[in-house]
């Protein structure tokens, strides 16, 4: 195997370069694929060849339909449906606002796909409603936004969607459900640290549970969860594939949210459109970017480089997962989450299934390490979002969240070493 050490460096360093300076990733990685190309002497038609190529695939058309999907249904007026269903669900507990919000979230994720969307939509009604009932600013803002992550890992997600592409097309049906588990078992971790937390402080507990409300909100909300219906129930039964399921949940969404809640009239569809087609710009850039970045790593043989250097350092399979998670919550520092699935995932999946761990498995893993990354500084845009809707201090905010952080890495390690948690879903429709 040839090894051009100087390639590698320029490339690498870079890139860490741009990126410490805070350029725009998407530059970033394009800048550091062209140096890279130049001391090769590689034409530069090869930029314009594999960033087409990067985004010619069938599979990859579901991302923007359910980018188009979240925002239609995040702007009909689902999110008092879903918080109104949530609190007939667990409101009656101690804390019973904050567990409101945590199962809001996983409602809604299921809808967005978006923990950034998830944070503003829900979090602009959640947080004024949790102080006004007598919770602190910060911790409302906490738990707003580390169970915005609930929805990265509960289908559709177009994240899992592009992890599915990066790690070889995977199936994205399988994918799907292998994140319903994890994202359960993270709300449960996160609703037992606020009910401590909420019984410490002497929270306020709701009203007593009633089955007539909670089937009443059911049957309100049934139309905004029965999209996921569509998208899960489509994919895994082999009825459409997730690109059409994608275009089929977003006119949907759209008869939805017009006809049946008429949270949106037409003017602001093409406002929700043109929404989407900003954050779709903007994953597609990284997208195709990321595809010559991709292209250069694999000619310089990285990714066997750093298997073969972290596989040297211990042969135990234990602190080689544990040397993986941390790569990625490091990453999640200082990038956003889809470069981060596209440059990592042809780097780090080799290592991960060398140890045993299954592709899907480690999907999940990355998903919630990203999503771990999104809640941190200096780079976290939803503890950004989070402090701006709850009108919050940062460092509050990341004070308040301490408590979480340890609860998300305890279900990440959870995930990590008990494989059944993502694979038993799956293994049942295989």
């Amino acid at each position: 195997m040839i090894v051009d050490s100087m390639a590698i460096f320029i490339l690498l360093g870079s890139f860490l370069l741009l990126v410490l300076i805070r350029f725009p990733i998407a530059y970033a990685v394009a800048l550091s694929s062209i140096l890279c190309l130049l001391y090769q002497g590689l034409p530069l038609t090869t930029v314009a060849q594999q960033m087409v190529k990067g985004i010619s695939s069938f599979s990859l058309m579901a991302v923007p339909f359910f980018i188009t999907m979240g925002y239609l249904m995040g702007s009909g007026g689902i999110s008092e449906k879903l918080i109104a269903l949530a609190d007939a669900c667990v409101g009656w507990m101690r804390g019973g606002m904050a567990m409101v919000n945590i199962v809001a979230s996983y409602f809604f994720g299921g809808i967005s796909g978006s923990a950034a969307a998830d944070t503003a939509s829900l979090g602009s009604i959640m947080i004024p409603m949790m102080v006004e009932q007598g919770y602190d600013d910060d911790f409302a803002t906490a738990v707003t936004i580390t169970s915005s992550c609930e929805g990265l890992l509960v289908p559709p997600s177009h994240n899992m969607v592009i992890y599915a592409t990066t790690a070889g097309g995977l199936s994205v049906g399988s994918l799907f459900l292998a994140g319903y588990l994890p994202a359960a078992i993270l709300a449960g971790t996160l609703m037992i640290g606020s009910y401590i937390i909420s019984v410490k402080r002497k929270y306020p507990k709701g009203a007593k549970f009633n089955l007539l409300n909670l089937l009443k909100q059911f049957a309100v909300s049934f139309w905004a969860l029965a999209a996921i219906i569509i998208v899960v129930v489509g994919v895994v039964g082999g009825i459409f594939t997730a690109t059409e399921s994608a275009a089929i949940a977003v006119i949907y969404s759209l008869i939805v949210s017009v006809f049946i809640y008429k949270g949106l009239d037409w003017k602001g569809v093409w406002k929700v459109l043109d929404q989407a087609v900003h954050t779709l710009s903007i994953v597609l850039i990284l997208i195709a970017t990321s595809s010559i970045f991709g292209f250069l790593l694999t000619r310089l043989n990285v990714p066997t480089l750093a298997a073969q250097t972290i596989l040297g350092l211990t042969e135990n399979p234990i602190i080689l997962a544990l040397m993986l998670n941390l790569i990625l919550l490091v990453l999640g520092m200082i990038m956003d989450m889809a470069p981060i699935i596209l440059i990592a995932t042809p780097i780090l999946l080799p290592i991960a299934t060398s140890i045993g761990i299954s592709p899907i498995q480690f999907g999940v893993m990355i998903i919630l390490n990203c999503g771990i990354g999104l809640l941190t500084p200096p780079v976290g845009s939803v503890l950004f979002i989070g402090s701006a809707v709850g009108k919050v201090p940062i460092e509050r905010v990341v004070k308040a969240t301490l408590p979480f952080y340890v609860l998300m890495i305890v279900t990440l390690m959870l995930l990590t070493f008990i494989p059944s948690i993502s694979l038993f879903l799956p293994s049942l429709f295989n």
